[in-house]
This record gives C-alpha cells, structure tokens and sequence, in this order.
C-alpha cells in the first residue's frame, strides 16, 4: 500500500512539472514551440480523460486533475491557445479554492488531534490526524502529529513510515527525523536512531545541543542493553552475587514483614552492589519499584517524626540507592524518574536528623556529577523543596553546609535552571529573602557568599533583576544585610564584596523601585568608602556610580562626605575598573552641584588628571571626563588655566571621530562649546583648526542618530 503511494506522488509531481513546462511553452513567442506546445496538451488531455474513464476510483495524493475543455476533440488547427489558457486558470483557481477549504477543514481536525493526544487519547488523537490527512494529503505536521501518537502506543514501524511521508512533503523536517530516531531507539536500532539525530543538527545547526542530548541518550540505551545481556548471561552462569541479588530482591518483595527485615535485606542487597552486573539486575528485576512500592518502607521514609527503626529504614535506602546508582547513568535515570523520589529526596534532605540528612545529601550529589544528572535532577525533583532543603544548611558552621551550597551553585549555571528560577521567581521570592535576612553571626559566612553569588548571577538576567528589584522586602533584606556586616567589615569582608556586587546588579533596573531606597543605599557605600579594602572600595564606588544620581539631595549629601577626593584619588592610583566608576560618579556630582565642580577645580588645577583620560581609548573613560570637563568650565575663570594646553585638538577630535558610543562625540562637542563661551580665545583657536564645520556635522550626525 504504501508503494502504490509512494508512485502515486512521484507521478503527481512529475505532472506538475510537465504542465507547467507546457503552459509557458504555450506563452512563447516563437510559433513553432508555441504549436508544438498545442499538440503536446491536446494528446495530454486526451490521454488523461480515457485514463481517468478507466479508473475514476483509483487514490492519489492530489485528487484533482485538469480537466479538458470542450474543445479538446477539436484538431490542432481549431485549438485556440488563449481560450485552452483560461481554462486552465479557471481550473486552477477552481482546485486552489478546494484546497483552501480541505486545509481549513485538515487544520481544524489537526487541532482536535492535538487536544487529544495532551489528555492521553492517543487513539482518538490518530483518527484525527488520519482524517485531516483525507483531506490534505501534502499536510507534513499530520504525518509529523501522527506517528509521535503511534509512538506512543508502541507502533514503532508505522510511525516510520508516517516519518517518511512526511520527509517526501517537506525533507528538511526535523520533526519528522526525531520521532524516527525515537521510533528506532525503541525497537534497539542504535545506529539509524543515532543518523536520524545528527541528520537534525545537519539541516538545523542551532539544534547542536539537543542533538547531542538525544545521541547521548542513545547512548546510554545502547550501554544498558549491553549491560543486562552480560548480566543475564552471568546470571544463568550461576555467578554468586548475582543469584543473590535475585534472590533478595524476591524476599524483599514479601510484603507485610518488619521494618528491620526489609532494612537487613537492603543492607545485604547494598553490600553485593559491587560492579555492574548486580547494579544491572537491580534494574531488570524491578529493584526500584520493590523498594519504593513496598508499604512498609514507604511509611518509614514518608513518616514526619521518625522513631529510632525509621531513621534506621531510610538510612538503609538511601545507602543502597547510592550503592545502585554508583556510575550506573540508567539506574540513576530510573531512580530520578520515579514519581516517589522528585517529592522524597528534597523531602529527606530536609529531615531534622542528621543521618538521613547526610545520605539525602550524598546521594543528591552523586546524581548532579554529570550535566545530565543535573538536567534530570532540576527536571524531575520538586525544586522549589529541594532549593529550600539546601538553603537550610546554611545554619549549619561545617563543611556540610559548603557543599550543600556548592552544590546548588552547580545547579544554578545550569540554562534548565535558570529557564525554571525566571518562571518561577514570585514563589521563589520569599526563600531568597530569608537568606538574606539571616543574621551573619550564626550563619556559614563562605556558603552564605555562595548563595549571594547565585542571586548576583541570576540578577543579570533583565526579568529576575525587575521582580527582584520591585519587591520591596527584597530590597529592605539586602540593606539589612549589609547594614549587619558593616558594623565589622573585617570579619565580614567576603559577604559585603559579595552583596555588593549583587546589589550593583540590581541598581541596573532603572527606575529604582524605590528613591528612599536607592538613598539609604548610598549612604551605606559612603560610608563603605572609608574601608581600606580595594575590592570593598571599588564595588562601593560602582554601586555609587548608579545611584547617586536618584536624587539631587544624596549628590549633596555624596559630595559634603568627601566624594569628589576619593573619586580623583581612584583616577589617580586606580585600575580601570575603579576609574569608571570614579568618573562616572565626578560627572554626576558635577553636572548638578556646584560645591562638585569647584572641588575639582581645586584638587586638580591644571586638569592633568581629567586631560590624561580624554587621551585614553576607553571611551566610558573618555565620554564622562569630557563632560566632567564640559561641568568645570562654568567655573568663573578657569578656562583659562587650559590656554597653553591641547584640549581643544583633543576635544574636537573625539567630537569629530567616529567613536562607537555618540555620548562621546555629544560630550565632547558641549564641552568646546562651553570652553568657548567661557574663553573667546578657545573660539579663535577653533576657527583656525575649521572646529566649527567639524562640530557643526558632528553634531548633526549625533542628533540623526
């Protein structure tokens, strides 16, 4: 049947194209073709009207045909061309009309398809599709839709063959080579499923990183079936350890027995864990199911105060999961798959008691070795549970709570964590804010540092920073925090570093939520300015560098506290990282406060510091040392302190140049302006270098853009 198909569509497309052939041969200006085209359609249409006499009933994918005009018995002498020509567009427009409505009708049946397949109802779901396919028989999503249903009902051959009508459609369907690479992992063909993968990143190479994620679990497949050949071969070879794994899997399969029996077992079963075969046969008879179904041992791991013999129990199980699951990638698959273990684990890691603590937590970190562990874990485990179970070892002054941190800080770079944190943040909200209010005092200071950092590295992205920002408790926890750790930087120099490169990230989401609050902060980091730590200075300076200018009365308050000195200070004896913050925060202070403007006056006469940055290649450095300049030339008389220097070349060439930030050029075209108007003699010097025309332009070219 699907040869006779398969035909059917071949010879429809090769009847286009021999169609379209003729009907342009019929357009053309040379007689000779243009007659040898009439009798070509006229032998055409005949032969189709005694095919279509001998067989009306016979499927093709295009049902409809051209139909021969009333002409067509007529000789190739009476055949009119233009009159068989508007035939054959009246019935193209008749056949494309068809199509319109067997595509409406085709769309409507593929979307109740669709809402069958999401509720489960796979077989109606392929009537569906099979229906819309009646009517579009071209349609490449049906075939696509289709055989991901028959999948899933196991008809792995027929979805193959619905891949390959669909490739015929459309050969660039990676749609349709996924559900083959599917359909031949499941009937244990590995290396076609693995082609019909790498065939996607060939056709679509922005699918590099699925494409290696479904090969890898190719992979894994292939290494399992391997595993439980071996395993059974050794099995009924009669090796020791693996009969016994089979036989205590069948004794811990009684029901009703003690909780110790069930826990003396499952510490025999985890001490013949020792190589792959046993781990292998684990699987293969039901080993994860037995434990986890087994009403006693779930009451003992489910249980909210455990007594002495439940700790016992749960002690016992997790030791031989982590015995099971040791480098076994499928038995850890299978264990995170299990619906029990997304809500146990997080659940256990939470247990007030410390043994059960301990092994949640060596388990947890021998499934997140791997980044598919990792993509299994935060795909599976209840994660708003488990980031609070791992945020609560916190309190604990050990290494247990590093590396609980630590952990979590692997999950947190992962892009699947990252996808859910964004979508889940409102929830998420509360817990972060609990962090941060905790007292430093009694709290791990370095595991504390890591959880700040994983807040500073999600912040970065533009949606977490706004709802963290726009939560007022939010906002008022990080000031606390850092209002606790001033009163003794020293000891709590790593968490101040830390929050402050946080809150530098925050102070990006601009309007501030709050000004009280934008305030309050930088207050806190003038006073942080007085610290002799580098690194505690320089992210002050940068949180300062994006809040000062939220207010005219904290640029008053900034510049009475000493601001404008430390700033000229850091340009003098700072990196570059510190210079940008420092004159950053000159222009703001100067572009509104006058008190600023003559202070840098003062403590730089003769402008060397603000001159050597307008030569640097920063253009951060340079675009705010030319405003900073510009601001200081409403000082009564200085500009004449600049009469011997270049700062007019200097000026006029970053006003002319072709910098890619145009707050340059604009900062450096005001500034000359402003020189100039402070002293007539800069005017003269401009004129001679044809400054004016350059500006003119100049300043044309930043107002376009």
């Amino acid at each position: 049947m699907a040869d006779d198909e398969e035909k059917d569509f071949q010879k429809f497309l090769k009847n286009v194209d021999e169609i379209t052939t003729l009907i342009q041969e019929m357009n053309s200006d040379d007689p000779v073709i243009q007659q040898k085209a009439v009798h070509q359609t006229e032998k055409r249409l005949m032969l189709m009207e005694e095919a279509q006499e001998e067989d009306e009933c016979r499927t093709t994918l295009n049902k409809t045909v051209i139909s021969p005009p009333q002409a067509a018995v007529k000789s190739a002498d009476e055949i009119n061309p233009e009159a068989f020509l508007a035939s054959l567009e009246k019935d193209a427009k008749e056949r494309a009309k068809r199509r319109q409505e067997n595509k409406v009708l085709a769309d409507a049946l593929k979307e109740e398809g669709n809402k069958a397949f999401a509720r489960g109802d796979y077989e109606t779901a392929i009537l569906n599709y099979s229906e819309g396919l009646d009517k579009m028989k071209d349609m490449t999503v049906l075939y696509t839709n289709r055989a991901q249903a028959l999948i899933k009902l196991g008809e792995y051959q027929k979805a193959l063959v619905d891949c390959d009508w669909a490739l015929k459609c459309d050969e660039k369907c990676t749609k349709a080579y996924f559900h083959m690479g599917k359909a031949h992992l499941a009937l244990k063909n590995y290396s076609v499923s693995r082609q019909c993968y790498q065939k996607i990143s060939e056709i679509n190479p922005k699918l590099q990183t699925q494409v290696k994620e479904y090969v890898h679990q190719v992979d894994l497949r292939e290494k399992a079936d391997l595993q439980e050949k071996e395993a059974h071969e050794l099995l009924d070879s009669g090796k020791n350890t693996a009969v016994t794994t089979k036989n205590l899997l069948e004794t811990l399969s009684k029901p009703d027995q003690t909780p110790l029996f069930y826990a003396g077992g499952m510490e025999i079963l985890t001490d013949v864990m020792k190589d792959c075969t046993e781990q292998t046969l684990f699987r293969t008879h039901n080993g994860f199911s037995i434990i986890s179904d087994n009403e006693t041992i779930r009451r003992c791991l489910s249980a909210a105060e455990k007594d002495v013999i439940e700790e016992t129990v749960c002690v016992t199980v997790l030791k031989l999961w982590q015995a099971v699951c040791s480098e076994n990638e499928e038995n850890q698959r299978l264990l995170v798959l299990h619906p029990d273990v997304a809500r146990l684990v997080p659940s256990l890691l939470a247990s007030k008691l410390m043994a059960v603590q301990q092994q949640s937590l060596t388990l947890l970190l021998q499934l997140t070795q791997t980044e598919r562990g990792r993509s299994l874990v935060i795909s599976h485990l209840d994660m708003p549970r488990l980031l609070e179970a791992l945020l609560s070892f916190l309190d604990f002054s050990d290494k247990k709570a590093s590396t609980a941190i630590g952990l979590l800080t692997d999950l947190a770079l992962e892009e699947r964590f990252q996808v859910w944190f964004q979508a889940n943040l409102s929830g998420i909200l509360p817990v972060l804010t609990g962090v941060l209010k905790r007292d430093p005092m009694v709290t791990n200071p370095s595991a504390l540092c890591k959880c700040i950092a994983i807040m500073g590295n999600l912040s970065a992205q533009a949606d977490a920073r706004r709802h963290m920002s726009a939560c007022e408790e939010f906002g008022d926890a990080c000031l606390g925090l850092l209002a606790k750790c001033e009163d003794d930087v020293d000891l709590y120099r790593e968490v101040i570093y830390t929050l402050l490169g946080f809150m530098m990230n925050l102070c990006l989401q601009v309007p501030f939520a709050s000004e009280f609050w934008a305030e309050e902060l930088s207050r806190r980091c003038l006073s942080l300015l007085n610290s002799q730590d580098g690194g505690i200075l320089t992210r002050a300076a940068g949180v300062l560098s994006r809040t000062l200018c939220c207010s005219q009365k904290i640029i008053k308050e900034a510049v009475r506290a000493g601001v404008v000195k430390k700033m000229i200070k850091f340009l003098k004896t700072g990196g570059q990282t510190a210079s940008h913050y420092a004159i950053k925060i000159l222009a703001i202070c100067t572009n509104s406060c006058c008190e600023a403007r003559e202070e840098v006056v003062r403590l730089d006469k003769k402008f060397s510091v603000l001159l050597k940055l307008l030569s640097s290649e920063d253009e951060i450095l340079m675009g705010n040392a030319a405003l900073c300049l510009g601001n200081c030339m409403e000082v009564p008389s200085v500009a004449s302190s600049l009469l011997n220097t270049d700062v007019v070349q200097v000026l006029l060439k970053l006003a002319g140049g072709d910098s890619q930030k145009t707050a340059v050029q604009l900062n450096a075209g005001i500034a000359l302006g402003k020189l100039c108007t402070a002293e007539p003699r800069f005017t003269v010097q401009l004129r001679e270098l044809h400054g004016l025309e350059i500006l003119n332009s100049t300043m044309k070219h930043v107002n376009n853009s």
